[in-house]
């Protein structure tokens, strides 16, 4: 269930357990040694009881381990079989091996061989037995062939034992995919009265009222046990995080478009960037795949057993915890308590054994992986290098020294960085000033009414919808003006601020208002007449008698974003290329301008737009 058990010396134990096996044949050969005396003589190449004996005692571990995974893996084995049955070729092959070097196995195969070890284990005990029987109590061989006796049947009862561990935890090391629905159809009476006990006994070691069985040793494995889980998740995230990021690495390719450069240095660096795209980079990327990641993924799919067979064993634990008790206060305990402390005695005794070679296993399988990856980068470098090697001798200043060409790369770099300046300059000569949303439709009155009461200096707008959740709370729309009270709520919260909206007083957050610019309209800039107060702001609503004009079709540059309120207006991304149809709206306010954006038309602020710079041509190039 957590990981096999490796022999205790495997390099020794391939050659002993055959040299055993040979033994055991000689047994079977020549039974009727078993009832020779010990006075009497061997014949030449047999053994003697003692040397039977001797035999099993020398290897009776290597036979404990190696029988233990052989039994409990014996009926997966089986199962493994009916598989190979349905693929009549390979079912023929391995037929053919079989009755080429074991005519007597029949046309049962490989399920005739697989359950002859099965048989063997359990003769063992009863063959020293017979020979033990036969031979006198006075013989220097009895003491010898009484051991081995005992010391096989102590082998058959751990083999025995261990397997049923193993049942025990195949049962909850299963992780099954379960919708919510299979989950609750899962819940009975049992299932809960189950819970409730083991979470009635968590709360009593909480609070002191029962003893906590402490178990040194798991709890180190266990700790070493999540410490590799923990190391495997974070490596599986980064890995994944890797490959999304050179796959986006892959799909730039700028060696594919005209980079307007004058020829030399960018011709040797589109071939070997061509090159490196469709061949190395995507080998690397392969490579890794199979060696990386795959692996990794399998290892953290290995995790998941152990993982749950863990909280199973907390489980079990309390259940176990709880029947101890009840065993000292009563005396007795019914059948399923006492199949509730076995469970939990197994699982203990196997995560015991077992964690401590799969904690081993899951280092050694994470460093191989480490190793890969490392291997991988160098090599890819190594081959970057290489390929690089003749384009880089082709440059122009592959003759310069390092310093050299520091200060050359110094130099271009200084110089580009001078013309995006000189470019930054010129664009924002042309930049309107800061302006704020346009208001919306019949606010002015308020903004007026709010600016005589507090002043400019504390009126704010709100940059999105807020949606009032309490009951102080206010509900504003997007574009409001308000003026602040208090820039903290009663419990002294600087996240909320008492604000005015003219009519209603409530709390807003403050991470939506912004402070609103009054912005004179360029009308009161020439000292010319205001238009008429009803008119600023509004949306134009459109007419059936429109304003006859000649429209004037402009290109212009959405300096802000813009979210259309109603269908007669359209939304503004920053930066995006309008075209002007006319600078003004239905009723000649020049604060509204009808635009057309991606095919659609209409109305934005004015003051949103604005000519985009034309600077001259520019470039850059190396020194020479």
């Amino acid at each position: 269930a957590v990981g096999r058990a490796a022999p205790a010396r495997p390099s020794v134990g391939t050659v002993r357990a055959g040299s055993s096996a040979a033994r055991v044949r000689d047994y079977c050969a020549f039974p009727t040694l078993a009832a020779q005396s010990p006075g009497q003589p061997s014949s030449p190449g047999e053994l003697a009881p003692c040397e039977r004996g001797n035999a099993f005692l020398e290897f009776q571990e290597e036979l404990e381990q190696v029988y233990k995974v052989y039994c409990a893996s014996y009926e997966q084995a089986l199962l493994l079989v009916e598989t190979y049955r349905k693929e009549p070729e390979l079912q023929r092959e391995i037929q053919g091996i079989i009755e080429a070097v074991l005519p007597q196995a029949g046309p049962s195969g490989l399920s005739f061989l697989l359950v002859i070890p099965l048989q063997r284990i359990t003769k063992y005990p009863l063959l020293l037995q017979k020979i033990l029987e036969n031979t006198l109590p006075d013989a220097s061989a009895y003491a010898v062939l009484q051991r081995a006796t005992s010391a096989l049947q102590d082998v058959v009862t751990n083999i025995n034992e261990y397997k049923r561990r193993k049942e025990v935890a195949s049962k909850y090391t299963k992780v099954e995919p379960l919708s919510l629905r299979e989950r609750l159809a899962r819940i009975n009476t049992h299932t809960l009265s189950k819970k409730t006990t083991r979470l009635s006994q968590l709360l009593k070691q909480e609070a002191g009222l029962v003893p906590r069985t402490e178990d040194k040793e798991f709890d180190d494995l266990e700790e070493k046990f999540h410490w590799v889980s923990l190391c495997v998740t974070e490596l599986k995230s980064n890995v994944a995080a890797y490959l999304d990021n050179l796959e986006a690495f892959l799909r730039f390719r700028p060696q594919d478009y005209n980079l307007e450069i004058p020829g030399g240095p960018v011709v040797q660096y589109c071939y070997l960037a061509r090159d490196l795209q469709l061949q190395a980079f995507p080998e690397f990327k392969q490579q890794l795949e199979a060696q990386v990641w795959q692996p990794l993924c399998s290892l953290a799919k290995a995790l998941a057993g152990p993982q749950n067979l863990i909280k199973k064993r907390l489980d079990k634990l309390l259940d176990f915890e709880r029947v101890e008790e009840k065993l000292l206060e009563v005396g007795s305990m019914t059948y399923e308590e006492e199949a509730a402390r076995h469970t939990y005695q197994a699982l203990n005794s196997l995560l015991v054994a077992e964690l401590p070679q799969f904690n081993q296993l899951a280092m050694r399988w994470l460093s191989q992986i480490l190793c890969a990856f490392v291997t991988l980068q160098r090599d890819l470098a190594k081959q970057v290098l290489q390929r690089a090697e003749d384009s880089l001798a082709q440059l122009p200043h592959h003759h310069l020294s390092e310093p050299a060409f520091r200060k050359l790369v110094e130099d271009a770099l200084g110089q580009t960085s001078h013309q995006l300046r000189a470019f930054q300059e010129n664009f924002e000569k042309v930049l309107p000033p800061p302006t704020t949303q346009p208001l919306l439709p019949g606010a002015e009155r308020q903004v007026q009414a709010l600016l005589s009461r507090y002043g400019p200096g504390k009126l704010y707008q709100v940059t999105s919808n807020i949606s009032g959740a309490g009951t102080l709370d206010l509900t504003l729309p997007r574009g409001h003006i308000v003026a602040l009270l208090q820039n903290k709520d009663t419990k002294g919260n600087s996240s909320r601020w008492l604000v005015d909206t003219g009519g209603h007083r409530g709390y807003v957050p403050a991470g939506k208002l912004e402070v609103y610019h009054v912005v004179p309209s360029e009308e009161e800039l020439r000292g010319q007449a205001r238009p008429h107060k009803d008119s600023q702001h509004q949306t134009p609503e459109p007419t059936l008698a429109p304003v006859p004009s000649v429209p004037t079709v402009t290109q212009v540059v959405a300096v802000y974003p813009f979210v259309a309120r109603s269908s007669h207006e359209v939304s503004l991304q920053a930066g995006q290329r309008v075209t002007v149809l006319e600078a003004q709206d239905k009723k000649g306010n020049p604060e509204w301008s009808l635009v057309e954006v991606n095919g659609q038309k209409g109305y934005v602020p004015s003051s949103f737009l604005a000519r985009a710079p034309s600077p001259a041509p520019w470039g850059w190039s190396l020194p020479s």
